[in-house]
């Protein structure tokens, strides 16, 4: 077991939030994660509709990726949202949230070139891939949808230096290379209202070859291209790799973190932020304004019912990292919640 968390508290981590026309049942937001647990075919099954179900109590979920085509895969047992089959699946998933009261986006994904079989040249293609899958998610009865273009994945690979070396419109300047992100974002607002969509950055990742000479420069102008869409918010994961990379007990080039108080000051509108936040560290960040919503992972993993948890300040599981990936119900959906 973790330690206790504080006492419980009034903060503002509990309240309710309106997200554009929804209303957050709080600020608590279960962060994407991965878990290889779809069926066959990379369908969604039971299984992962009552994992999802009992997390419903968060202010919102959102998904584990999903693969937007049979190209933007790359690992085992990942979920697809581009046949029919898997929009039946993840019906059973949305209605299980819905039944408990929840709210829930998918979060849309696409690998780029980590699957070397990927036509990365075709982006038209690419582009209307993610406009089926969108269409595919409200078929799906999601709340809205997530753009991943974090991680070191495709939309990621285009925005930074160190993976796009095109010299077309696509890339090379800083006005070029989120140039896929954004017509993804136009395709996307054809199906949903941009209230119901948003976007996930990870700026100080430099995982799969995404390093980048100026990060505050291209996340600064991405941020003021965002401003004039009215998004449901923007994602930022604060990663931990650039500290790692450049000295954990202080950088000589701090130009290689982009902290969230960097988009604070830039971005207009609702700011979600995730990457290990305590609990005391998640009620700091709405407590001083730096962020809207605190999205958290491991700790989701482990505590279906953290909301509660956390509110009453009682003891947190811990979650078992040999079980995170690949499995049945060990691990899984197996975490007890409080009677």
């Amino acid at each position: 077991m973790q330690s206790p968390v504080s006492s419980p508290s009034s903060s503002a981590l509990f309240s309710p939030m309106r997200m554009g026309d929804i209303t957050l049942q709080n600020r608590i937001v279960m962060a994407p994660m991965t878990r290889n647990r779809a069926g066959q075919g990379n369908v969604p099954s039971t299984l992962n509709a009552h994992y999802y179900r009992q997390r419903a109590t968060a202010g919102l979920i959102i998904t584990e990726a999903a693969q937007v085509s049979p190209q933007a895969a790359a690992f085992p047992s990942t979920p697809g949202i581009h046949n029919k089959n898997q929009v039946e699946g993840w019906k059973g998933v949305s209605s299980a949230v819905h039944e408990k009261g929840g709210k829930v986006f998918m979060q849309l994904w696409h690998v780029g070139r980590i699957n070397p079989n990927c036509p990365v040249s075709e982006l038209t293609g690419i582009v209307n891939d993610y406009r089926l899958a969108a269409i595919n998610a409200k078929i799906a009865c999601f709340d809205g949808i997530e753009i991943h273009a974090a991680n070191g994945y495709l939309l990621d690979q285009f925005l930074r230096e160190g993976s796009n070396p095109r010299t077309d419109g696509y890339g090379g300047t800083l006005k070029n290379r989120p140039r896929l992100l954004l017509e993804v974002l136009d395709a996307l607002l054809t199906v949903w209202p941009a209230n119901r969509v948003g976007i996930k950055l990870s700026p100080s990742c430099i995982l799969k070859g995404v390093d980048d000479t100026d990060p505050q420069a291209l996340f600064k102008y991405v941020a003021q291209q965002l401003n004039a869409y009215s998004l449901a918010y923007l994602h930022v994961e604060e990663g931990h790799e650039a500290v790692m990379k450049y000295g954990a007990d202080g950088l000589t080039d701090t130009s290689a973190l982009v902290p969230t108080s960097f988009f604070r000051d830039i971005y207009e509108g609702q700011l979600m932020v995730s990457g290990g936040y305590s609990f005391e560290n998640a009620q700091t960040a709405i407590a001083n304004n730096e962020a809207d919503l605190i999205a958290f992972g491991r700790l989701f993993v482990a505590n279906p019912d953290l909301p509660a948890r956390l509110q009453k300040g009682v003891h947190l599981n811990e979650a078992d990292p040999t079980t995170f990936y690949g499995g049945s119900e060990k691990g899984y959906t197996d975490y007890l919640s409080l009677r």
